[in-house]
């Protein structure tokens, strides 16, 4: 064991002895490997990096683009009659969304824009940046495409998506 954790475990073994509770910090989510690779090879590699460029960014603090490497995040809820997907696009305007399905996949698209003008007597700065993202999630069973429904509000999308069969549900007793 390192020194680190020989110290982690005295204490915690201290405390114990005391008479105190000691809880593990458990991560919010579990770690995805590919995502921290994805962030270990951006750290080495800026986003304006490439072999065949020769010129470097015309400002070393680049706007880091909306939506950069990442997707939004879905929820999917399998109901009894529908499956509702909501999806978080903060930032996206509603003309800026395209979605489209079929009976067993949704894909969202989206894409934003910015634009930042500064003007100062002779001083006069404007910086453009752009981000779009693709998200396809499967469904756990066959939707009506023709049915389907969409709601944007405040940067949430929700997608009601009834099924061709309804899921019928019996509970199991555990012996």
């Amino acid at each position: 064991m390192a020194k680190t954790e020989k110290d982690i475990k005295k204490k915690t073994e201290a405390a114990k002895a005391a008479g105190q509770s000691v809880q593990k910090a458990t991560p919010e989510r579990p770690l995805n490997p590919f995502e921290e690779m994805d962030r270990m090879f951006e750290s080495f590699f800026p986003r304006w990096w490439h072999p065949m460029r020769l010129e470097w960014p015309s400002t070393l603090g680049e706007l880091k683009l909306p939506f950069e490497g990442h997707v939004p995040k879905v929820d999917v809820i399998d109901r009894e009659n529908e499956v509702v997907v909501k999806a978080e696009i903060p930032g996206v305007e509603k003309k800026d969304l395209d979605i489209s399905l079929t009976e067993s996949t949704v894909t969202i698209k989206g894409s934003t824009q910015r634009e930042q003008k500064e003007e100062k007597g002779d001083y006069y700065r404007a910086e453009i940046s752009r981000g779009a993202f693709t998200r396809t999630v499967s469904l756990p069973c066959e939707v009506d495409t023709n049915k389907a429904k969409a709601t944007f509000n405040n940067g949430m999308l929700e997608l009601t998506l009834p099924k061709i069969k309804t899921s019928k549900r019996r509970t199991i007793k555990v012996e």
